[in-house]
């Protein structure tokens, strides 16, 4: 009895390996954006995601091999060996990407389907991993190669069968002169898009708007007095420093004009301030597009008083916070943003308060 219930055991152990070795791993498919490079090699993910959905597909080649055909919202995954790397996306016409690969590590390449162009024509640009990965996770995998780590070479062709020589009077035959193989059309390299993590840009950015005081009536020079808190004219100069992460950091002359009646005796006056701040902020990636952004910016504002019974200028520290949004179309933009300045002109009893709030358009060149 004791024997059987062995045997029995036994069996049931061959039986359950047996079912769990053959079973294929149910998740391998849904967790092919996590995957990481063999040891020694390098991985390559590409993916598309349309700003616009453009319905065709796009061949992808990596190192002159297909590896499949992207649609929206899908990606495949290349294994080459450490060194250069060339990526295409489109047939023999489309522009070549090279890069460096290393051992051990994962590039990303994001390829955007531009609307309204035929043939069907592809933006790509390198990602981080930080912003690739969620957008895998939500794209269907189509499949994974592996290739050469550079572009194939055409074979060298194979040399002609010695040819038998006649059994008499042997004459030497002239030389088959074999003709040169075709030539492969070079490949067109071209840089990764200006949107690689490694590059920046310049941006000059010209805006005016809305502004208004948030004290309308403060004591200036020791005369009472009554301030037009809309401001008239309102302009700001912007330059900055873009890095492909997000962060910008910049410099602003930041104008604006107030009317003001001060007493005794009743006259009309101008105070017009010039801010100069140095900003920092950071652009959210919400599509190539369109890029919200929030920041703040440190300086210094002078305010100049001239006509009635005022005349004079003072100046002092200034700091502001900005939030808005650009709409990116190449290398022009559209900017709109708000932003509150808080300023004090004078020292001592004579303080001024002359910052306030408002909103600004317009627009932003990249260089």
């Amino acid at each position: 009895m004791n024997q059987l219930r062995a045997c029995l055991v036994v069996s049931g152990a061959f039986l359950l390996a047996a079912l769990f070795g053959a079973a294929p791993p149910v998740h391998a498919q849904q967790d092919a954006w996590r995957a990481t490079p063999p040891l020694g090699k390098t991985l390559m993910f590409v993916f598309r995601n349309d700003g616009v959905p453009v319905a065709a597909r796009v061949p992808v080649f990596v190192n002159s091999v297909r590896v499949g055909e992207l649609a929206n919202g899908s990606f495949v995954i290349a294994t080459v060996n450490p060194g250069r790397i060339l990526l295409r996306l489109g047939e023999q016409t489309a522009p070549t990407y090279a890069f460096e690969g290393a051992a051990n590590q994962s590039y990303f390449a994001r390829a955007a389907a531009l609307a309204g162009v035929q043939p069907v024509r592809t933006e790509v640009r390198l990602v981080r991993e930080a912003e690739a990965r969620p957008a895998l996770a939500q794209s269907r995998f189509l499949g994974a190669a592996t290739v050469a780590a550079g572009a194939p070479q055409a074979p060298a062709p194979a040399a002609p069968p010695p040819r038998p020589q006649p059994p008499e009077a042997p004459v030497a035959a002239a030389p088959r002169v074999e003709p040169p193989p075709a030539a492969r059309p070079a490949a067109r390299e071209a840089a990764p898009s200006a949107e690689s993590g490694d590059q920046s840009e310049i941006a000059l950015i010209v805006s005016g708007g809305t502004f208004k005081m948030a004290n309308d009536n403060p004591t200036v020079a020791g005369l009472s007095s009554i301030f037009d808190k809309t401001s008239s004219p309102v302009l700001s100069v912007e330059a900055e420093w873009r890095s492909k992460e997000g962060l910008a950091l910049g410099a602003e002359a930041f104008y604006y004009k107030n009317d003001l009646a001060t007493t005794p005796p009743p006259a009309v006056s101008k105070q017009q301030v010039l801010a100069v701040m140095a900003n920092g902020k950071y652009y959210f990636h919400a599509a190539d597009w369109f890029y919200p952004f929030a920041g703040a910016g440190i300086g210094f504002a002078d305010a100049v008083y001239s006509g009635g019974n005022l005349k004079g200028s003072g100046g002092g520290l200034a700091y502001q916070g900005l939030a808005g949004m650009e709409f990116r179309f190449g290398s022009v933009g559209l900017h709109l943003q708000y932003k509150y300045l808080a300023a004090t002109a004078g020292n001592g009893d004579k303080k001024v308060k002359i910052g306030g709030g408002g909103i600004l358009a317009g627009v932003s060149f990249l260089f």
